[in-house]
């Protein structure tokens, strides 16, 4: 078996990385991906590796030329690399194809070794590899049945993305055995070019064979290993912190702060939100007016303002829409001079906001406390204002209603303002009617600011929506003045519009959470090295017992199944002991989850 690798494009997307450079010496991390590709080949004991190259060739070769490599290499040059595209550069090695066994590779990827083994061991020896396709990929998309036969390749007339569900994204390495390349490939490779030209690409071959009874080519779907394609610069960036070492790898995927759906199969236990909500039914009204919705200006924070306040059945006058609850939090923190009273651990945006925060540390060793704990620990202290999360994040701790309201009494009597955040409040189980939201209350408490993510609980964190509700005028208008006009985009407000309708869908969705998250805590109980936290909210907090660290299991759990939880071992108030935070999915997805755990931890 022999390599063939596809190296003579410009890479233009690349912008300066590739003006004096071939696109595949780029480097990820520090290493070429060129090198990087060329030592897992030769690690494969090919007799041979062919490399068509073009733009800035003679670079190319004296760089491959030094690398300590056993496997024999020679090149192919395409001097028209300008004006054709790779299949002129595949025809140029059409007669290499018909001397052996080929796997046949484009020089932009980037993948792990598992890759590369799985489409070489495989016995079947025409193959495509293929992987799910997400939404994030572009390229060549084909249609497979049951035995893996690819059925077609799809062109960008017959895509549709409401079927993306069934479609599978070629990965660019295929394996051609001589017999096929001879019967097949070249014959149709050669016919193809003379009759349309050289400014295609080799895909078009194949889509045309695929057409055929008995064109013998199947898709591997891929099981294990990493790999990305490298077009532009966010390609490389997201290349960097998936192809690192495993220490690094979770820290630079956490300093993203989101953007996991372009990480290909990443399950996201560390950011929270609502499983079963919005469902198909509310997704599909979004939908039908995406395109009006992305073509039109949202209306002004007048109107969001009342569609929020309607839907929660409040004073239009009292509630504020934010582009997520952090823009609501920022202004009304750092709208208090003096001391503001936070709780420690618990989020942290509160704290980093706030000039001059006065810390109350839970140190109690399940991290629980109640209102009156916080009532005795700030009576001697001057307060502007006290923040309470309930449920807290990301212990989980909940305080009843109850004694909310007599902290809310407490800081009315002082004239503290009290901010609550209630993000996570729709997620609780204690008792009937949890929230403080309601207008009877906001009016008795004009000291009160309610404070809440949509996200966390509606599950849209994509369309970055908070609220802020308040029956002091002044606290309103503070607020409100740092808002811009348009601060929330048109899916987000028509959410606000329509959310109203799908109210009774919403509490199904929590009635169905609970049961899920009753089953995530036994199932994960049933780990003797996991001390688990009860929980309110939509996560669960467990301590690892066995002298493991917490961010050992963090790593191990990204780089071996490819789940992200959250180490909780460095957060502030926590320090010194072994923490995860893990949050509640499907079920589905927490078995896998717990299944990873047991493997990890037995």
């Amino acid at each position: 078996m022999q390599a063939i690798i596809l190296a003579a494009g410009m890479g233009r997307r690349l912008k300066k990385l590739t003006e004096n450079q071939p696109k595949c010496m780029v480097t990820v991390n520090g290493i070429p991906m060129i090198e990087r590709m060329m030592k897992q080949l030769d690690h494969c004991h090919l007799e041979r590796i062919i490399i068509v190259t073009g733009h800035k060739g003679e670079e190319l070769q004296s760089f491959v030329s030094s690398l300590p490599l056993s496997t024999p290499v020679t090149y192919i040059d395409n001097p028209v690399y300008k004006t054709t595209n790779n299949i002129y550069s595949l025809y140029l090695a059409k007669d290499q194809l018909l001397k052996d066994d080929t796997i046949l590779l484009e020089s932009d990827l980037i993948f792990e070794q598992e890759v590369l083994t799985q489409i070489i061991n495989d016995p079947y020896p025409n193959l495509a590899l293929v992987a799910h396709f997400e939404s994030w990929m572009d390229g060549t998309v084909v249609l497979l049945d049951e035995q893996d036969n690819i059925m077609k390749f799809l062109t960008r007339k017959d895509f549709r993305f409401e079927d993306i569900h069934s479609y599978y994204k070629t990965v660019n390495i295929y394996k051609f055995s001589r017999n096929f390349s001879t019967t097949h490939y070249v014959p149709f490779l050669e016919a193809y070019s003379k009759a349309l030209g050289n400014n295609e690409y080799y895909e078009q071959v194949l889509k045309v064979i695929s057409l055929l009874d008995d064109h013998d080519l199947k898709a591997t779907r891929l099981e294990n290993g990493f790999w990305y394609e490298i077009d532009d610069e966010q390609d490389l960036d997201i290349a960097e912190s998936i192809f690192t070492d495993s220490q690094s790898r979770l820290s630079r995927l956490s300093k993203r702060f989101g953007g996991y759906w372009r990480y290909p199969g990443l399950l996201d236990f560390c950011y929270l939100v609502n499983p079963y909500f919005p469902n198909s039914r509310f997704m599909g009204e979004i939908k039908a007016s995406f395109e009006a919705l992305t073509t039109s200006y949202p209306s002004g924070l007048d109107v969001n303002n009342l569609l929020a306040a309607k839907s929660l059945g409040l004073d239009r006058n009292q509630v504020l829409t934010g582009n997520g609850a952090a823009e609501l939090i920022k202004p009304l923190l750092r709208s208090f001079k003096n001391a503001v009273g936070v709780l420690r651990p618990s989020f942290e945006e509160y704290g980093a906001c706030s000039q001059n925060a006065v810390y109350f540390s839970v140190t109690t060793p399940d991290y629980t406390y109640t209102a009156q704990d916080i009532m005795d620990f700030y009576n001697d202290k001057e307060l502007d204002a006290l923040v309470l999360v309930n449920p807290d994040n990301p212990t989980g701790n909940y305080i009843p209603k109850k004694e909310v309201l007599s902290l809310a009494r407490y800081c009315k009597a002082r004239g503290i303002t009290f901010i609550l955040d209630e993000s996570f409040i729709d997620f609780s189980s204690a008792e009937e009617s949890p929230s403080l939201m309601c207008q009877e209350i906001l009016d008795e408490y004009t000291n009160l600011v309610l404070i809440k993510s949509i996200s966390k609980s509606y599950g849209v964190p994509g369309l970055r929506l908070g609220l802020l509700t308040c029956s002091d005028p002044e606290i309103i208008s503070l607020v409100r003045k740092e808002l811009p006009i348009w601060n929330i985009n048109s899916l987000a407000e028509y959410f606000l519009q329509i959310f109203e309708k799908y109210q009774s869908d919403y509490h199904a969705a929590l009635e169905r959470f609970k049961g899920t998250r009753e089953k995530l805590y036994q199932s994960l109980h049933s780990i003797r090295q996991l001390k688990l936290y009860p929980s309110q909210a939509n996560f669960i907090m467990c301590e690892i017992t066995d002298g493991c660290l917490a961010t050992q299991i963090a790593e191990l759990l990204l780089n071996r199944y490819n789940i992200l939880v959250k180490d909780l071992s460095r957060k502030p108030g926590m320090e010194g002991r072994e923490i995860i935070r893990i949050a509640v999915r499907t079920e589905a997805d927490n078995e896998r989850l717990a299944d990873a755990l047991k493997h990890i931890l037995r």
